[in-house]
Parts: structure tokens; sequence; C-alpha cells
């Protein structure tokens, strides 16, 4: 990186050696942060009041403000995170305001011990966390790794797993119930990074749907009584990496997308019973992209990013609306959508990120007016992209190097710039308060300011190795971390 110059920014130290400060970059346009923090308290003010303002817009422009995912109302939906990129499905917060700086002695609510590995993302819904997790109990095994074609980098089984689901208190940090939801032997491990629990729960505010993919999906009442259950099948995952889709939330529709090795579909459950209204195969291999449902002419679409392409499904029927080829192998990070555009990136096999117009969209849309633009440098494998405003952030594959482009042409609104002291991200980023948060495996956050000359305002760090991505709400940011689970929140 050019320029690299070396900045206090007024707070205390991070608990980082010198050469992890982070760097500013002048072709990046980043400045130093010269402000006094009362200048900067009078800022974050006329922010948050211009976010007020603006909250309702973000809001109806957003993939599920029609239906409101059957949520309630908007504004109970938006006041929390009710599944893995927010109340939006944007990784955007509206209306909440999470501290700026943290470390382990400084706006730490309560750190807690959690009972097993995951890589979901906590999901919140008024004072309670939700989380999910694998338990490893009984004897050791003799290893056991995957026989999958390709296999490599792989997590060995081990031991037998309980596959639990907890309730933790916001305000104290007590977990409030743990249930087991099954006992079982995993066929296929996964990743050695990755974990058998890594697809995020999703809530209405009533009902709590948890995915263990191959190990069953569960719908549970907030107090963690059963409602019911659904065995899927066993997925043959790519490489024996592991599974990670999470189930998504429309209205009273739960859909479930399943692609692997083996016959591939996307379903669509009864929330309230788990019976199917739906099912559709697809000729997908594995993909670990998250759908997300959108409202199109006042009618509801699932997309879905798979192998290739994106496509977009009739969420009353399962029919296919529109496709649009350009995408690579192994999709992992999920689209995002709002104002009439989706956004659908990937980066294994090649760079790939597609911004579609929806409406008018139908049959194959591969290389048309449809497509508004494209990019094929510097796009997303593993972190999903944060779409703010109407601002478009994205890390190359996953590394500490961050894009910013206009939503709507794609234009770049700074070059790339590489973030000092931020290395491998599988947390996806989000944003809150005119804010930036982006974390990496080592327990670094990066914050920087969402306007047009971006500032770093901070680097924190904690004693923990982070895949899943953050949930804010209010003025708290809950974070999993592999061994602890966080509250952040100021005084």
């Amino acid at each position: 990186m050019q320029n690299q110059t070396d900045c206090s920014l007024k707070h205390p130290a991070r608990n980082s050696s010198a050469e992890e400060k982070p760097g500013f970059s002048e072709k990046a346009g980043f400045l130093p942060d010269a402000k006094c923090s009362k200048t900067r308290d009078r800022v974050l003010i006329q922010i948050r009041t211009l976010l007020s303002a603006c909250a309702v817009v973000v809001l109806l422009a957003s993939p599920v403000a029609a239906a409101e995912s059957g949520s309630g109302t908007g504004t109970v939906v938006k006041h929390n995170w009710p599944r893995w990129r927010g109340p939006l499905d944007t990784g955007v917060a509206p209306d909440a305001d999470p501290p700026v700086e943290w470390s382990e002695s400084k706006n730490i609510r309560w750190k807690i011990a959690l009972p097993g590995l995951g890589h979901s993302t906590p999901i919140v819904w008024d004072d309670r966390i939700f989380i999910t997790a694998a338990v490893p109990y009984g004897d050791a095994l003799k290893p056991r790794y995957s026989n999958a074609p390709g296999a490599h980098d792989n997590r060995p089984i081990t031991h037998r797993q309980e596959f639990v689901v907890l309730a933790v208190s916001r305000r104290h940090g007590k977990i409030l119930w743990q249930r087991t939801v099954r006992k079982e032997l995993p066929h296929e491990g996964a990743h050695y990074t990755g974990s058998l629990a890594s697809n995020s729960p999703v809530t209405d505010g009533e009902h709590l749907f948890a995915l263990f993919g191959s190990y069953g999906l569960y719908c549970l009442n907030l107090d963690g009584e059963f409602e019911w259950e659904k065995d899927l099948g066993k997925m043959q995952v790519k490489h024996g990496h592991g599974e990670g889709t999470s189930p998504t939330l429309y209205s009273e529709t739960l859909i479930i997308n399943w692609d692997h090795e083996g016959q591939s579909f996307v379903a669509a459950l009864d929330k309230r019973t788990g019976k199917e209204r739906w099912k559709v195969a697809r000729e997908e291999v594995t993909s670990w992209a998250t759908p997300i449902a959108v409202e199109v002419g006042g009618k509801p679409q699932l997309i879905v990013s798979g192998t290739d392409r994106v496509r977009g499904y009739d969420l009353a029927t399962g029919n296919i609306i529109w496709e649009c080829g350009g995408l690579s192998a192994n999709i992992v990070a999920s689209p995002v959508a709002a104002e009439g555009m989706v956004y659908a990136a990937s980066s294994y096999d090649k760079q790939a990120m597609l911004a579609i117009r929806l409406d008018g969209a139908k049959g194959d849309i591969t290389g048309t007016e449809q497509v508004a633009w494209s990019r094929i440098r510097r796009t997303p494998y593993v972190p999903s992209p944060l779409l703010y405003g109407d601002s478009l952030y994205f890390l190359r594959h996953y590394q500490g190097i961050l894009s910013r482009v206009d939503a709507k042409t794609g234009e770049e609104r700074l070059d790339p710039f590489r973030l000092g002291g931020i290395r491998n991200v599988y947390s996806s980023p989000v944003g809150a308060a005119n804010r930036v948060y982006i974390i990496d495996r080592d327990g670094a956050t990066m914050v920087i300011s969402h306007e047009p000359t971006p500032r770093i305002l901070a680097l924190n760090r904690l004693n923990d190795t982070f895949s899943a991505s953050a949930a804010i709400v209010g003025r708290e940011m809950v974070l999993r971390g592999q061994r602890y689970l966080y509250c952040i929140a100021g005084e």
C-alpha cells in the first residue's frame, strides 16, 4: 500500500503493537481523524438525527419491507436482528448505535463461555439472543476424515455431537434455556476452519427456526419448546467442507435451499407446521449462500445464488421467473437487494459480481440490459456484501482489501484500500450509525466511517477467533467467537 502513515485516533491503547495500528492510504481517500472527541460527538448526534429521519425510507426500500417477513410490524423488525444479515437482509441495523471502541476491558457488558463450536450468527429478538452450537460428547473416536472427492483441509469427526439451541439474556448474559434437538455421529466433518453448526437461525418473534442441515430443521417457540421438526436428508458437500446455508423466512413461508453433490433442491414450507408447500429440483452442486426474499411489483420472489448463476423464483409456486449466468463455482456470499436491484457475487475459480434490475426480468437475462452492471475483479468469496444506502461494500475474496462502489452504477467511489491490521475475514461486514464494522478471524474489528471520505475510527481487539457475523441491536453489538459470546455495549 502506498503512502502509509501512522495516526493517533484519540482513543486508548488497543492492546496492539505499533505495527498493527491501522494504516491510511491517501490514494484510498482515508484521512487521519484529527478532530477532537467533542466534535466527533456533535457529528454523531447529527448522523443519528439524519438516520432517524431516513429510517422509514430505508425500510421501505428493503427486500422484506412489504411483507415484513411475518414478524409483526416493520418497526418491530428493524429494532431487532431476526436473521443473519439483519432486519433488511443487507447487513445494516437502520436505527442502532453500537460502540465505536472496545477491548477485553472496555465496553464489554458481559462475556460468557459457549458450550460448543458454531459459526452461525447470533440473532436477537427483544431481550433474548438465540444461537446454535454443536457440542461433542462421549469418548473420543478414531478420527474419520471425509472421503468426498477432492477433500482437503478437513476437520475430522472425533466425537458424537449434541446439536443445541440456546437463548441468552441480552441484559445479563445468562443462559435462559438450552435445548438439545438431536444427538448423532456426523457422517461428514467440515473444513478445518469450519463448524457443524454454521447455519444461522431465524425468528419472526413467535417461532424460532434452527437448521442444522443434515441433522434436521427444528421449530421452537421462544421459550425453547418444540413445535415441529423435519428431516431433510443427508448432504454430500463438495470437498467435505461442511454445510452452511441458513433458512429464509417470508411471511408464513420458510424456505430452505439444499445445494450439494446429490440431488439439489429448494423447498418452501409452512412455517407453522413444517408442511411442504412446494419443492423444486435444482441442477446446482454445493453452494453455501442463503437466499433472500424480495418483492417485485407487489409479488414476492426468492433469489438464490448458486453455481454459475443466480435465479429468481416465484415464492408462491417455486416457478423460475428469471436466471442470469456469470457467477463462479463454490458460492458462499449471499445476495443483497434494495430499490429494485439485486447484487450477487462470488470469487472462487473466477471473480464475478452482477447487479440485476428486477423489474421486467424474465427468462434467461444473461448479457441483457437487465444486468445493470457487472465486474470481474476484487469480488467476495466468503463474506457477503454490505449494502449501505447507495453504497455497496465488499472484501476481496476473504482478505482485508475493501471496495466501495455506487450501487446503481457500479462505479468505484474510492480506489480499493487495504485495511491495515485486518487479515482473513469470514464474517460479513455490518453497518450502523453511519459506520462500517469489519471483523477478522484473529479478533480484530476495524470501524470506518460511512461518508464520502471514510476515516478509520478504531481498531479493536478481542482474545478469540471470529467467523460468525455480528448482530447489532440498539446500542449493543453481539459477537460470537469460537469460545465466547460477547455483548459489546457502551455505558
